[in-house]
């Protein structure tokens, strides 16, 4: 298989003066990116960093991220991408446990830089003049003596296919991140199936705006360059620009999380902005719920509407190419994938599930886009690793035609007076009334219950628990996945990357409407 340098050469060979990459004025064909790639790789070996050595970066989504992701590819340096909103303990804790060799960051991480400790002992990159940097990135990428011919591509690349490419960091609910190494080889093949499983064709052009220190952005920027495509970055998720950048690129095919889809319906811009070039929308980090599936249907009319399923560590579980059809489906594996659901206390995989039983959604290890375990984490491997398949700590079930429902996680599966209760399901319905704009489930403490299910509601006009419970009640929800009380709130709580934090709505870190309504308890009785 190709290493991720020689797939970049790919592109470079094929279409050479097609365009790139964008990032408000810059603007680089595949021959100039690739010149400049090769300088910032040459300029990391020049900071002394080796093949198979890490390389921290802290950046947002400009073109500068994407082009160290690239040189390190090339240079078989490997890329360790942190959230430019870490704090200095988690710099700190990346350093360490990574062993990152150098780190570049800008002005908005620069705090969290200089405040670690570990930070100061490795070469610092910074750009725009950001301080406590030891060299700036202007000397990574100064011109070295090279052919004259924008169009040569003879520097080989060092990497080979079974190099690690890049460590992503998993933001797990509670303690440190676990580190996932990935091979090239795994996410070439990761990449390859993107592209097949959302039938991108050549010169497609996507929205560069989901982090490149997460999984989905990264897939979207290898899957351009698989395609000759055009990867137009978003630094910091503004709906607005988002909308512009469409329009004025013709951008083809979009792939977010279910909250920027929202946020993109939801902005002024929305109804005066040309999208009639995208024909293709991919969606993945959560569940869509139905109100926002039929909602971005009519809006798009998009010829393919995938939803896609999976992880760090294993890019691709399942994909549905027609979320409409069945909304909430996940769909079935996809090209690289096997998966199955066990029962919710199985310790092998062999114990599988029967056909409508909710329990926890497995994958084999074998397949092509897999991980091979945790970076310096036995403990977890130990956990989430049995007989050559990954435990995911998702729930869900296969319905009888064989396609998988993701219900939530383990640790979010609400226990009311024994019943095992999934926050989807429930989610589901309310999305689905006029007046909800968001909502999310949560179990809370209860002392005759053991939790209560609460629903926090954010409003899209005025609507009071009584009218939400009615609306509950003439749905096919049963009785006892009712909400017992609903919590009119500001705004939902989210991680970077659209993910619902219902620890924190359990806890009580929410700010309730500006009408000021409290918690609404609906009947408390279980029928």
């Amino acid at each position: 298989m190709l290493d991720l340098g020689r797939t970049f050469l790919q592109s470079v060979e094929r279409s050479p003066n097609a365009l790139a990459l964008v990032d408000g004025d810059v603007q680089l064909t595949y021959a100039q990116w690739h010149r400049i790639i090769l300088n910032v790789a040459d300029g990391l070996r020049g900071l002394g960093l080796q093949r198979g050595d890490r390389l921290l970066v802290v950046l947002q989504n400009r073109w500068e991220m994407a082009t160290l992701h690239w040189a390190g590819q090339f240079a078989g340096i490997v890329i360790v991408p942190l959230n430019w909103r870490a704090k200095p303990e988690e710099v700190d804790y990346c350093v360490t446990d990574a062993g990152a060799k150098a780190i570049v960051y800008e002005p908005v991480s620069a705090d969290s830089v200089t405040q670690s400790a570990a930070a100061q002992n490795v070469p610092r990159v910074g750009l725009d003049d950001a301080p406590g940097r030891t060299t700036r990135f202007d000397a990574l990428i100064a011109e070295r003596t090279r052919s004259g011919d924008v169009n040569d591509v003879s520097d080989a690349a060092h990497a080979s296919a079974d190099d690690i490419s890049l460590i992503l960091y998993t933001s797990g609910t509670t303690g440190k991140g676990k580190g996932v190494p990935r091979r090239h080889r795994h996410e070439r093949a990761g990449a390859l199936a993107h592209v097949a499983q959302n039938l991108y064709r050549r010169g497609e052009r996507s929205l560069g705006v989901m982090p490149l220190y997460h999984t989905m952005g990264v897939r979207s920027l290898l899957a351009m360059a698989l395609v000759d495509g055009l990867f137009v970055c978003v630094r910091r998720w503004n709906a607005k620009l988002a909308l512009e950048c469409i329009s004025k690129y013709a951008l083809t095919c979009l792939y977010l999380v279910p909250t920027l889809y929202h946020d993109l319906l939801a902005d002024s811009a929305f109804a005066n902005t040309d999208t009639s070039s995208v024909r293709k929308l991919g969606f993945a980090g959560a569940p869509m719920n139905d109100g926002l599936l039929k909602r971005l249907s009519a809006a798009f009319e998009p010829e393919l509407f995938v939803n896609h399923y999976g992880s760090s560590e294993v890019y691709t579980f399942s994909i549905d190419q027609d979320a409409t059809r069945k909304p909430g489906s996940a769909g079935r594996a996809g090209i690289n994938t096997r998966l199955r659901v066990v029962r919710l206390d199985a310790l092998s995989p062999d114990e599988i599930a029967e056909v409508g039983e909710e329990g926890q959604i497995i994958v084999d290890l074998l397949g092509d886009e897999a991980f091979e375990g945790y970076w310096n984490r036995p403990d977890a491997d130990a956990k989430c690793l049995r007989e050559g398949w990954y435990f995911t700590g998702d729930t869900g079930y296969l319905d009888r035609d064989g396609d998988l429902y993701v219900t939530g996680r383990v640790d979010d599966m609400i226990i009311s007076g024994g019943e095992n209760i999934s926050p989807v399901d429930i989610e589901s319905v309310l999305s689905l009334h006029p007046a909800v704009d968001e909502v999310a489930v949560a179990g809370v403490k209860d002392e005759r219950w053991g939790q209560r299910v609460v629903a926090f509601i954010k409003r899209r006009e005025h609507v009071d628990s009584a009218a939400l419970d009615a609306w509950c009640r003439r749905s096919n929800l049963v009785n006892f996945k009712r909400p017992r009380d609903y919590v009119f709130v500001d705004d939902i709580p989210k991680s970077p990357v659209g993910k619902i934090l219902r620890r924190k709505l359990q806890a009580g870190e929410y700010t309730p409407d500006s009408n000021g309504q409290a918690a609404q308890p609906s009947e408390t009785t279980k029928e």
